[in-house]
């Protein structure tokens, strides 16, 4: 049994009350002081026995409770530490002052090949388990204490594999350095955390709006592609929502739990595209970090990289993806090492490729290894269906990050948004919506708000109007012709915009619109 007495502290209390337990002849195995208590085990102490005994140690002077308790607090406090170090997935050393190992945990363990027994208290300099010789750092434990127990992170390797080491240093009361914490960190660990970080609301095919058949083709396709572990190449104007799609995609994959990373390859020159995405190794070029860099692709490993405007890489570094996705081995800038990971490559452009390998100023075998599955996105202007819908869920969003009242479309800002050509596709969409919101304090969104160019007649948004019903009458003529087009037929069209065939079929004679 296990007890504790609680007491008032003072001069040979604690010699006392160990002393009650000696006189009646408990075998005390365990003991701890921690003022103004005493834990006491006792494997031969019982309820029968407790009971006697809490009478004589409540005679003692300044005994004021004994209880029984299910665990000492050191016993506790070790329990929950080995589960703590259990639970990291990193691998994790303790040092004492003199660079000894007192403890590890079970990735350390499995790192290094040694259990429990074999590492506590091992001192650093034996063979195959010295620490120096484990993270490939000469002289490691003179910098170490040198710096006060307390490096810069810097990378190192172990049995093959690179590491992001970091130090912690161990104080006393007194404020004297007891030892230090090494944790060391792969690179696929810290992908992990990265991309939850990036890609937090990043969401699946729900988050693609969008039901008029064309995207409804689209999203099941791309779904029955997510599914395969081979590249894919997405195709598509500027702002249909390329990346949104492989996000999708990836979300929607095996890979689903391992990280997501986009690289935009029109964004950055050539040499800082190259180091982000193979990263690169110490000393490559002037201003690197000390202990080199991990890029994408191995922060990514088991997970996904978007090229996105792949088109705009370069010829250098069209030649080292090729070697990349041929064999998934590549090596870091300035690094003699290969490195090889299993990262499944997305890619997104713009541009038509095809014209680009004719042209010359696009590898022809790279394209056939980034086109083994392919999506199109279709621009907004060839998916009208689709255009009020995400109007509507733009305006919610708009109104939430403006901090506006809810707000509606009027019937003429609807009928302007449909006819619009909208050659930025979704996200000029977006812009438009968002500056309505937060241009004006209404809760109806008109025309006029919207700010689009054309949009009230063929001279111009900026053109003189003379009228308000000559404005809406020559808006009104642009918006049937256009759409007289693609349905034409009063029915149809009286459907299309949702009011009746007579005011559509007396339109269409007013304005002489089928003639």
């Amino acid at each position: 049994m296990r007890i504790d007495v609680l007491f008032n502290d003072r001069v040979g209390i604690a010699q006392e009350i160990l002393a009650a337990l000696a006189r009646r002849s408990f075998n005390v195995t365990a003991v701890e002081v921690l003022p103004p208590h005493v834990y006491v085990e006792a494997p031969a102490l019982d309820e029968a026995g407790l009971v006697v005994l809490r009478e004589e140690l409540l005679g003692v002077p300044g005994v004021q409770l004994v209880g029984a308790v299910s665990m000492l607090p050191g016993a506790q406090r070790s329990l929950y530490l080995d589960a703590l170090l259990a639970s990291q997935p990193d691998p994790v050393f303790a040092l004492d002052a003199d660079g000894k190992i007192v403890l590890t945990n079970r990735a350390a363990q499995s790192l290094c090949g040694l259990n429990t027994e074999q590492t506590s208290g091992m001192p650093t300099e034996l063979p195959g388990v010295a620490i120096e010789a484990l993270i490939g750092l000469p002289a490691f434990m003179t910098k170490l204490t040198q710096q006060g127990y307390h490096l810069p992170a810097t990378e190192v390797e172990v049995n093959g594999e690179p590491y992001l080491l970091e130090t912690m240093p161990l104080h006393e009361d007194s404020g004297k350095v007891a030892g230090a914490v090494l944790t060391l960190h792969a690179p696929a660990r810290l992908g992990e955390r990265l991309s939850a970080m990036q890609n937090l609301n990043a969401g699946g095919f729900d988050n693609i709006l969008g039901e008029s058949a064309e995207m409804l083709q689209l999203k099941s396709r791309a779904a029955r592609m997510a599914l395969v572990d081979a590249p894919l190449l997405i195709t598509g104007e500027t702002g249909t929502g390329k990346e949104l799609l492989a996000h999708a995609c990836h979300g929607a994959s095996p890979r689903s739990q391992q990280p997501f990373f986009a690289l935009n390859c029109a964004a950055l020159p050539e040499n800082l595209a190259e180091s982000e995405l193979f990263g690169y190794s110490p000393g490559a070029f002037t201003g690197a970090l000390r202990g080199g860099k991990p890029g994408l692709l191995e922060l990514a490993d088991g997970g996904t990289v978007l090229l996105d405007e792949v088109g705009e890489m370069s010829p250098y570094l069209q030649a080292k993806l090729l070697r990349f996705l041929n064999d998934g081995s590549f090596r870091r800038v300035g690094g003699d090492r290969e490195l090889k990971v299993n990262v499944r490559i997305i890619s997104a452009t713009h541009r038509a490729l095809d014209g680009m390998v004719a042209a010359g100023s696009f590898r022809q075998d790279l394209l056939y290894r980034l086109n083994v599955l392919n999506l199109h996105v279709p621009p907004l202007r060839e998916r009208t269906d689709d255009i009020l819908p995400l109007a509507r869920a733009l305006l919610t969003q708009a109104c939430a990050q403006a901090n506006h009242r809810p707000a509606r479309l009027s019937p003429t800002a609807c009928a302007a948004l449909l006819t619009n050509p909208w050659a930025g596709n979704v996200r000029q969409l977006q812009n438009v919506i968002f500056r309505a919101v937060t241009m004006t304090d209404a809760n109806v969104i008109d025309v006029a708000d919207l700010e689009l160019a054309g949009s009230l007649h063929q001279g111009g948004a900026n053109a003189p109007v003379e009228s308000l019903a000559q404005a809406v009458a020559d808006f009104e003529k642009n918006l049937l012709t256009s759409m007289y087009r693609e349905f034409p037929s009063t029915r149809r069209l009286a459907l299309r915009l949702k009011t009746s065939h007579s005011a559509i079929a007396a339109r269409i004679k007013r304005y002489k619109i089928n003639s």
